[in-house]
């Protein structure tokens, strides 16, 4: 019989693999900024709610925090570093209003994590305690990053488009969530199985929604590709035209 422990441990591994990968699906998103040197209409707030949420997780899965939870720390620990790698390039690509307003949320978010493991160090002595303040700090952030694609979604019903809340991500919002709630219940951890519930929850809305507008986001891609390709050649037309008559 498959032991309650092997049984968690496979269930870790997977969620440190759907983890990685969902932090790693959007990388699409970036090449496409980085290659068009802007950050067009891509929201930040899925990133920074990220990197705050993994931080806060790295603490929580500490030896001093709650002990036996190695799996928590190295899928986060991976997590803080690829948003980080994210959010620069946001900063780089971004205008300097926004440039501004992302580098002070991550800099909010670095002194509250900072702030939080030096109070839990030096007025928490036990780690039952510090799991307990942790963990129901972490479930609040767990649950912004899960809901931090709304305000995509939020476009995505207004301009009946999908191009700007990428598939992958959805997708791996929903089997990564899937993974921690399952690893959760064995033993029943309500710090884990709560938000990551509500974000496999919130991943199948965002894939509902994405079939639902596929359709027309084709379309709409397809009508301003026409109507750019028309435009371009009343430009060559009217450069053809100034040539003809100098």
């Amino acid at each position: 019989m498959v032991s309650e422990e092997a049984i968690r441990t496979t269930l870790g591994v997977a969620g440190n693999i759907t983890a990685v990968t969902l932090f790693l699906s959007t990388v699409p998103t970036f090449f496409r900024i980085w290659k068009k040197g802007s950050v067009e209409q891509y929201s930040p707030v899925p990133y920074l709610a990220s990197f705050f949420n993994c931080g806060l997780w790295v603490l929580y899965g500490m030896p001093f925090v709650h002990p036996h939870s190695l799996l928590v720390v190295t899928t986060n620990g991976a997590g803080v570093a690829i948003e980080l790698i994210y959010l620069v390039i946001f900063l780089i690509f971004s205008d300097t209003r926004k440039r501004l307003r992302v580098a002070l949320v991550m800099l909010v978010e670095i002194l509250v994590s900072g702030g939080l493991v030096l109070l839990v160090l030096t007025l928490v002595h036990t780690t039952h305690k510090r799991s307990t303040i942790v963990g129901s700090i972490s479930v609040a952030a767990n649950i912004l990053m899960y809901a931090s694609p709304l305000s995509v979604m939020k476009l995505v019903i207004t301009t009946k488009s999908v191009e700007y809340m990428p598939f992958l991500l959805s997708l791996f919002c929903f089997s990564n969530g899937l993974c921690w709630f399952l690893y959760a219940l064995f033993p029943f951890d309500p710090f884990i199985a709560v938000p990551n519930g509500i974000g496999a929850l919130l991943g199948i809305l965002q894939l509902i929604l994405y079939a639902t507008f596929y359709k027309s986001t084709k379309q709409i891609l397809a009508a301003r590709e026409q109507k750019a390709e028309m435009g371009l050649a009343v430009m060559e037309k009217g450069n053809v035209a100034q040539l003809s008559h100098p």
